[in-house]
């Protein structure tokens, strides 16, 4: 289905896992393939909108990780790693019958991923890693610093920028507005949680998997440094780097049309499409 603007109209979808319902776009496409994204902390499924649009080759799917987005947010604090990747296992059994699945993950998604495709090699048949290394050190103390709520759009974006972010467009994504003023869906006590188990040392799950990889680095990023970069490369058989020189950590936005045509390159030739 197009809409107005000749792009494919996402349909909202809901399912179980574990105890949550969670959330994800299903973008449709003319493909048995099926392309699974997965967004960063603090965004959600429409970030990939546009993207996902040019996709038109695809099944593309969108999730909205577990405390983010229309997902439900954990009372328990269940945000661990193991948390995660559960959710794809149960987004790819009960919801695309259990085929292998080709996964594009930014950030926390790009981590996800790359421990996905570690630990179900048989459901994965390529990844693309956007801006995420193998040693992390994620840091949001800018949590304790935004409000609980804000009297208008405007102040909410503010207090984005007095926190010390910078790129106030893609926090801005996760706002909505309800009886007590403009907020974040994110569940920003359960992302400290998730900050918590996000940092250390990957390397092995890094190493694990076999399937070919793409991995996408932000030349201005600050969080994945381009020494690792290259490290992640060679130190991993079938693994291809692409450093974008004039992009900071959101290389999918800021470069929508190059990184596009990169993984489209990739997967053309690693899916044979």
């Amino acid at each position: 289905m197009l809409n107005s603007h000749n792009e494919i109209a996402a349909t909202r979808k809901y399912f179980k896992s574990g105890n949550l319902q969670l959330s994800y776009l299903d973008f449709g496409g003319k493909s048995d393939q099926v392309l699974v994204m997965l967004h960063g902390s603090m965004a959600n499924a429409r970030t990939f909108s546009e993207l996902a649009a040019k996709f038109s080759d695809w099944r593309v799917i969108c999730l909205d990780l577990r405390g983010h987005g229309w997902s439900e947010h954990s009372s328990d604090k269940e945000y661990s790693r193991d948390h995660y990747v559960m959710d794809i296992l149960n987004l790819i059994q009960s919801e695309l019958g259990g085929q292998p699945v080709t996964i594009l993950g930014h950030s926390l998604g790009g981590l996800n991923a790359y421990q996905f495709a570690a630990r179900y090699p048989e459901l994965v048949k390529t990844v693309i890693v956007e801006d995420i290394g193998a040693e992390i050190m994620d840091d949001v103390s800018f949590v304790d610093k935004l409000p609980f709520r804000s009297a208008s759009l405007k102040e909410l974006r503010d207090s984005i920028k007095s926190a010390g972010l910078r790129a106030i467009d893609y926090f801005s994504e996760s706002v909505f507005e309800d009886e007590q003023g403009w907020g974040f869906r994110t569940d920003m006590e359960g992302l400290k949680v998730t900050a918590s188990h996000v940092d250390g040392d990957w390397w092995e799950d890094w190493l694990s998997s076999k399937c070919p990889i793409l991995l996408i680095n932000g030349g201005k990023s600050i969080f994945l440094d381009l020494d690792q970069a290259k490290r992640m490369e060679a130190r991993r058989p079938n693994t291809k780097l692409v450093v974008f020189e004039e992009c900071g950590h959101g290389v999918h936005s800021d470069d929508l049309n190059g990184f596009y045509q990169v993984v489209d390159e990739f997967l053309k030739k690693e899916c044979s499409l």
